[in-house]
């Protein structure tokens, strides 16, 4: 089971993080600086599994990382789940992301945590790995972005009305016709 999803940048900036274990605010933080020093440490050319660190579980837990240009891509996950099925279910997120936002960069993880949350909420939910087909998790992020974009066109509905009421020609009150005195509310 996936434990938690955690993206930083070189500097060891938090762009994404996602717990599938409920932690307090303070020791998520802590486990995110912890990954770091275990992970930005490690030379280029060594194995991208490692064991957890003490915060997250120890032995019983693996770290599983890919690095990518500023970004480093790290599951923490239990003994049961399959090191190389991980490390390509980060390629498909990788590539999911590199699709949505057409050359997926930091930026882009933090100007649109939304969608960037949308996508791997496709690919995983409480930890465990839901779909794996990028052409899948591309159709339902379309259907969501066009579901946004009508929901947006709603919002705008009631300034249109207004506008609309506005510009409408009422033809003027004839002026020989008496309307009666309505009475007034005081409060």
């Amino acid at each position: 089971m996936i434990k938690a999803i955690l993206v930083f940048n070189n500097h060891g900036k938090p762009r994404l993080s996602k717990f599938y274990q409920h932690f307090t605010e303070d020791v998520q933080q802590q486990i995110i600086r912890e990954t770091f020093q275990l992970v930005s440490k490690r030379e280029d050319n060594v194995c991208n599994f490692l064991e957890g660190g003490s915060l997250i579980g120890g032995e019983d837990y693996k770290l599983i990382y890919r690095h990518y240009a500023t970004l480093y891509f790290v599951f923490c996950v239990d003994s049961s789940e399959s090191e190389l099925g991980i490390l390509d279910l980060i390629q498909v997120l990788v590539e999911t992301l590199d699709k949505c936002f057409e050359n997926v960069c930091e930026l882009d993880l933090i100007f649109h945590v939304d969608r960037v949350h949308y996508i791997l909420q496709e690919l995983v939910m409480g930890g465990m790995v839901l779909e794996t087909n990028m052409s899948d998790i591309i159709i339902h992020v379309q259907a969501q972005d066009k579901l946004e974009k009508a929901e947006a066109g709603l919002g705008a509905a009631p300034a249109r009305a207004v506008n609309a009421i506005k510009n409408v020609n009422l033809p003027n009150l004839p002026s020989g016709m008496n309307l009666p005195n309505l009475p007034s509310f005081n409060f």
